[in-house]
């Protein structure tokens, strides 16, 4: 039987102005905004740095038992930037990474989510993890990884690149009956909540979520990176990032895939409403390219309960919590809105199908038609009803 969560009071970046805190699968964030699981959350150290200036929530790098088939190589990350002005910094656009899960000992990454447990028992801390088509090894990391006292799992269904001829990552989260049966196997061992993280890199994104939610998990985190090639250098004709002079397809993000991941978070978020309308306590958290306050407004209409940053604190730092909870605030200060719930969702009602938006400018072209004011034509006018058809064409 899963517990809940354990409901907390935490003090952290956002606390004053709107009620920047959430509730998800029972578990209390003081605020919306989560470390996304990778480099941000490789280690003690800045995992520590990231409850220090306030992040709501923090999720480690993923995890799996044996860290030894996991080789990483450098370079591992391409930029794409903006066509800059003379004189100014390019803005940074798009990033791809090669980069695999999670390179340390399993035992230290074991160790270090425990150290950060005991020292931070009001912050919530998700462990990610990553397994191969093989029961008793999810047993076995569900089990050993609970044993450290964090507060959910976070299941990489999703990363693109790296170990897909051993059914990991992606490779599973693409196949729906596979995905079927191991979500299976995770929730009838998991004693906390589960988040199931989707993969843009498949047709209809509603499928694998669906699936995970069915088979048990209590909250859908979406997306991951979008497959890629960030270019080719056009002076040695190799491609980016380039690794003794190769290199292979990576993982796509920052605020370039932000419209791909509205999109998907939407699919999402309505498939959610529409086909799970009683389970309350399933979550949603938005991924792609959040920078800004702003940005997470966006995400937050579309449904999501949560949005998790990156590529972003890669780029800015971990204090740039503070920014994005002022930027938040201030855009729910200017609708009135005292809380997320106050308009998680409010968006979603807009989305219709082409057909319906053609009939619904029909019917608005025909209805502007019936209470036009003034004459269509000179032939209109009248001798008898001159002034006041003249008075129907004056504008103040």
């Amino acid at each position: 039987m899963k517990r809940s969560g354990r409901v907390r009071v935490q003090a952290a970046a956002g606390t004053e102005g709107p009620d920047l805190s959430v509730t998800v699968n029972g578990l209390k964030l003081p605020n919306p905004f989560v470390i996304g699981s990778g480099p941000p959350g490789t280690n003690y150290t800045v995992m520590k740095r990231a409850f220090d200036e306030g992040w709501g929530a923090v999720i480690a790098k993923t995890v799996s038992l044996d860290s030894s088939k996991v080789v990483n190589v450098t370079p591992r990350y391409a930029k794409l930037k903006a066509l800059a002005a003379s004189g100014t910094k390019a803005e940074v656009i798009g990033w791809e990474n090669i980069e695999l899960i999670s390179d340390r000992p399993f035992e230290t990454m074991l160790a270090e989510l425990k150290q950060l447990k005991e020292e931070y028992p009001d912050r919530i801390l998700i462990a990610s993890i990553m397994e191969e088509y093989n029961r008793n090894s999810w047993e076995e990391i569900i089990e050993r990884v609970e044993a450290t006292g964090v507060d959910a799992l976070e299941i990489n269904f999703s990363c693109p690149h790296g170990m897909p001829e051993r059914k990991m990552g992606a490779a599973m989260g693409q196949d729906c009956v596979l995905l079927d049966e191991v979500c299976g196997w995770i929730n009838a061992k998991a004693s906390v909540p589960v988040w199931a993280k989707m993969t843009p890199n498949i047709t209809d994104i509603t499928h694998p979520a669906r699936t995970a939610l069915r088979a048990g998990c209590e909250g859908i985190a979406a997306i991951n990176t979008i497959m890629s090639v960030m270019g080719i250098n056009l002076d040695t004709l190799r491609p980016e990032p380039c690794v003794e002079g190769y290199s292979t397809p990576g993982g796509y993000s920052s605020k370039a895939v932000r419209p791909i991941a509205l999109a998907k978070v939407m699919s999402i978020a309505q498939m959610m409403k529409a086909e799970f309308p009683s389970s309350s306590n399933l979550s949603l958290s938005g991924i792609g390219g959040v920078e800004t306050g702003n940005d997470a407004a966006e995400f937050i209409l579309l449904g999501a309960n949560t949005v998790q940053v990156c590529t972003g604190v890669m780029l800015h730092g971990y204090g740039h919590v503070k920014s994005l909870c002022t930027e938040l605030q201030a855009f729910m200060s200017k609708h009135g809105f005292t809380s997320i719930e106050d308009f998680r969702g409010a968006s979603l009602d807009y989305f219709t199908t082409h057909a319906d938006l053609v009939k619904r400018q029909k019917e608005a072209i025909e209805k502007k038609k019936k209470v036009r004011k003034g004459l269509a034509s000179d032939k209109d006018w009248t001798g008898e009803g001159f002034v006041k058809e003249t008075e129907t064409m004056v504008s103040n």
